[in-house]
């Protein structure tokens, strides 16, 4: 127990450090654009990106494949060839991603829903009218306060979310032996 007063005193003293060893990063030295260098041959700071590099936000090939849309307008169909793989896939990504705010089941019931002060995940099974493509923008880019999830999935996994979803929406909202499918409240 007497070590602990020593080791206090030294996790203390670990918050007046010097502000020279934490500097931010907008206070280091670097060039700013277009500004003029010394060190290049050419004397300019910007570098010509190398020949064939593409910038990460272009679309590359199919833009439904990669954005979701094409021509601006959200596509309506997945564009990979559907199987039990995908769907398994979808289902381990969106188990892993998705369900702590949207809810296992899609519905937006989840703990972490429960104790979000700001808006709530909206239930999944609501935008069963909207475009596949509707789905995609969301995880890609983000929505609402739902940050953009494309640094966790790669494109294919983001589609194969998508059919999971479509397959989470097909399940809850199927008629049973005639029966109406239960109202969203009482699920």
């Amino acid at each position: 127990m007497k070590w602990l007063i020593p080791a206090a005193g030294l996790a203390l003293a670990g918050c007046n450090v010097p502000s020279e060893f934490l500097q931010r990063m907008e206070d280091q030295a670097k060039y700013e654009y277009y500004e003029t260098s010394e060190f290049w041959a050419n004397g300019q700071s910007m570098r010509t990106p190398p020949e064939g590099t593409i910038p990460r936000e272009r679309p590359v090939g199919n833009p439904g494949l990669s954005t979701g849309r094409v021509n601006g307008q959200l596509v309506s169909g997945i564009p990979l060839e559907l199987n039990r793989e995908v769907l398994e896939l979808g289902q381990k990504k969106y188990n892993i991603v998705c369900s702590q705010c949207h809810g296992r089941l899609g519905d937006g019931n989840s703990v972490v829903a429960e104790n979000m002060a700001m808006r709530l995940p909206p239930s999944l099974l609501e935008v069963a009218h909207k475009p596949d493509g509707h789905i995609y923008v969301a995880i890609n880019e983000g929505y609402g306060v739902m940050p953009s999830f494309s640094g966790e999935l790669n494109t294919q996994e983001r589609w194969a979310v998508v059919a999971y979803v479509r397959a989470l929406q097909k399940a809850r909202n199927t008629q049973v032996g005639g029966q109406q499918p239960l109202p969203q409240e009482n699920r």
